[in-house]
């Protein structure tokens, strides 16, 4: 480490040089005496000329003006480099991705780019078809007057060879909303904390009955107050079903509970039900707090759901959706299967999604997903299509251990004990549903 000087650099030249320094105009100016003549000074100086070190100076200047001239210009020249405009990369920001071979996908790919908020804000004023418009609430009596799509053949490269179940599906995909035949308009007139939502058909009186007994009896349980609708479409002879319109016009009027929408019910269908309970639940009821949905043949712990419920935050409520959850699954390319999807209508794997034996979720999930659904094309299988949608959210459904949708274990069917924990167990039959309800509400149940 050098030593600190103990004076100014000014005051050690002075004394070394003899010299003063001045400013002169923006240069700095060194003026130096003679050299010492002093017969005892050994220390002879040279003289400095000042025009020389200017010289020296301007000289040194011009080349840095000179290299930084260059810069620029090489700049300008490779780059087009503008100081006072942003540079814009010359690559393509977004391209338009290419359209796929399979029916669903392309349906989805022009949905998608229907609402891109980036296309859409562009092109609002312009366009025949706004996004206000393709959103807009969608009455529950309002008629689609659909028909069927004629020229579907010509789009699934395959159709001719599909399954009928598949070809009814494909003829009508595009209908999204039927008059409504019964409805259910006091069911939240007091607002539920729960609503449990059962998916059912016409003639499946004894399911209803059953569930209205046991786990789904409307009112107040634990302090809670518990609503319950049935969601129906229409059952025809077409299908080999009895004609039960009467009945069900006097189940509707004794209980009021039943929802009945004027589609053909079929398992293909179930995305249309769907699709129209989430509409008909931000109309009549959107005050539920929490939303269970579930077919007809499960057994449902609903005091425990009450209680799972109870111990989440606020946070974990906003975007509450649990179930038994399917993660890294894909079509089934078998037309053996009930789940068969054919490659020339859809490529690709399925997002997370829960079975749809029964799952619980928010009612702002709910809403978001009645809004997002008019965003996504109908799916054949409703608990994959509620998967699309839940994607779609940027939301996961979460795994939860007490949805059942597999059964239990052989020897635990008998014990009172093991649905304590349970949320969800199927599938059970109407007699097994009272059963089970009497054990887990028996005050006397212990269970270590």
């Amino acid at each position: 480490m050098q030593p600190v000087a103990p004076y100014p650099i000014w005051q050690q030249l002075n004394r070394r040089f003899g010299s003063e320094w001045r400013m002169v105009g923006s240069l700095m100016k060194l003026s130096i005496e003679p050299p010492c003549s002093c017969s005892i000074c050994k220390n002879h100086l040279p003289k400095m000329n000042a025009s020389c070190n200017k010289t020296k100076l301007l000289g040194v200047m011009m080349m840095v003006n000179f290299l930084i001239y260059i810069l620029v210009e090489v700049s300008r020249s490779y780059g087009k480099w503008d100081p006072l405009k942003p540079h814009m990369s010359s690559n393509q920001f977004w391209k338009k991705p290419k359209l796929s071979e399979a029916f669903w996908n392309r349906k989805q790919q022009h949905l998608d780019y229907i609402y891109n908020p980036l296309i859409i804000s562009s092109t609002t004023a312009t366009t025949s078809v706004s996004h206000t418009e393709t959103t807009k609430p969608i009455s529950m009596n309002q008629m689609d007057h659909c028909a069927p799509d004629d020229t579907i053949h010509t789009h699934v490269k395959d159709y001719s060879s599909l399954p009928q179940r598949f070809k009814d599906f494909l003829l009508y995909m595009k209908c999204r909303s039927y008059p409504m035949l019964i409805d259910a308009p006091g069911v939240c007139s007091e607002t539920p904390f729960l609503l449990l939502v059962v998916k059912s058909l016409t003639p499946h009186f004894d399911r209803r009955q059953a569930i209205r007994e046991s786990w789904g009896r409307a009112g107040i349980l634990a302090n809670r107050r518990i609503a319950t609708v049935f969601i129906l479409g229409k059952t025809l002879r077409t299908d080999f079903f009895p004609n039960v319109t009467e009945m069900l016009r006097y189940e509707a009027s004794s209980h009021g509970d039943l929802l009945q929408w004027d589609y053909r019910d079929t398992f293909f269908n179930l995305t249309l039900k769907e699709v129209l309970f989430l509409e008909w639940m931000a109309e009549r009821c959107p005050s539920a707090q929490f939303i269970f949905k579930g077919d007809d043949d499960v057994f449902v712990n609903t005091l425990n759901i009450l209680n799972f419920l109870s111990k989440l935050s606020d946070t974990k409520v906003r975007d509450l959706f649990v179930g038994d959850v399917i993660s890294k699954a894909g079509p089934h390319r078998d037309k053996k299967l009930k789940y068969y999807i054919p490659e020339s209508f859809f490529v690709g794997s399925y997002p997370p999604y829960a079975g749809g034996g029964g799952y619980l979720y928010s009612s702002y999930v709910g809403i978001r997903l009645r809004n997002i659904s008019r965003e996504v094309s109908l799916f054949p299988i409703d608990d994959v299509y509620t998967g699309f949608c839940l994607e779609k959210l940027g939301l996961v459904p979460e795994k939860h251990q007490g949805f059942r949708t597999f059964d239990i274990e052989e020897k635990l069917k008998e014990s009172p004990c093991a649905y304590q924990s349970l949320i969800l167990v199927h599938p059970r039959s109407p007699q097994e549903m009272i059963k089970i309800w009497s054990w887990i509400s028996d005050p006397g149940l212990s269970c270590q």
